[in-house]
């Protein structure tokens, strides 16, 4: 039975469930593309925002990483350490203390990160519903198809391959059909998931790595500790040294 054959035996229900299938299998192609796009050039974007970023880890300006941030707009770490400089610039020039905007800096680069974690989902709750519920249209299709080849067969009162061939192909192609739809909306949900994660640790990574330069939380422990030992000179007393009291 060739598949014109096989179309013209499809009963109502039968093509609504095809058609259904057929439409999920556009969307989600055109999600898997979209995203796919979106993800490859914030990867490129990050990349190229790298660079100016280790920049300003060694002692860069401000001004050149806001203006990195905008050039790589595509960039989800760009995104967020532009939010925590962008807030520290702007503290240092209403003439406050930079060193305790550290809350403020804190918060932008938390609010910053949850709205790229949105945005990167986007979409991602579309493709899970398709990979769950194909496999199920499929299935109901499968029966519709089963419940046609039994109206065949008490229509004609013949169990014959001939009666009941269309019935079963229209069964079998709705099952298959459900499947391919699913499977690439499963492994691209799957893959996607993967790439957000490690964005996400990306984004985390470059928001520590900026609150330590900006407000020198490692040196300032040292220069406690520093401190510390200077406060207390040490003074020969017979012999070994004591700390003067």
């Amino acid at each position: 039975m060739s598949l014109t054959e096989l179309l013209g035996h499809v009963g109502l229900f039968g093509g609504a469930v095809m058609v259904c299938l057929a439409l999920l299998s556009v969307f989600s192609v055109g999600m898997i593309v979209d995203k796919h796009r979106r993800f490859r050039l914030a990867s490129s974007h990050s990349e190229k925002f790298k660079p100016e970023f280790k920049k300003f880890l060694h002692g860069g300006e401000a001004q050149d990483l806001i203006e990195a941030g905008h050039l790589h707009q595509n960039s989800y770490m760009a995104q967020v350490v532009s939010a925590g400089i962008i807030e520290y610039d702007g503290v240092r020039q209403s003439g406050r203390d930079p060193v305790a905007s550290l809350e403020l800096v804190t918060s932008a680069l938390r609010d910053s990160m949850s709205e790229t974690l949105i945005q990167m989902k986007q979409g991602l709750g579309f493709l899970a519903t398709i990979g769950s519920t194909a496999p199920f249209i499929g299935l109901f299709g499968t029966v519709v198809g089963i419940i046609n080849a039994f109206r065949s067969i008490a229509a004609t009162g013949s169990g014959g391959m001939s009666v009941v061939s269309g019935g079963i192909a229209e069964a079998l192609v709705s099952t298959a059909l459900g499947i391919f739809v699913a499977i690439p909306a499963v492994v691209a949900f799957n893959h996607f998931t993967g790439k957000i994660e490690t964005f996400h640790v990306q984004m985390n990574r470059a928001s520590s790595q900026l609150v330590n330069c900006l407000f020198k939380i490692p040196e300032l422990r040292v220069l406690e500790v520093e401190g510390a030992e200077v406060k207390a000179p040490m003074v020969k007393k017979g012999g070994p040294a004591y700390a003067a009291r």
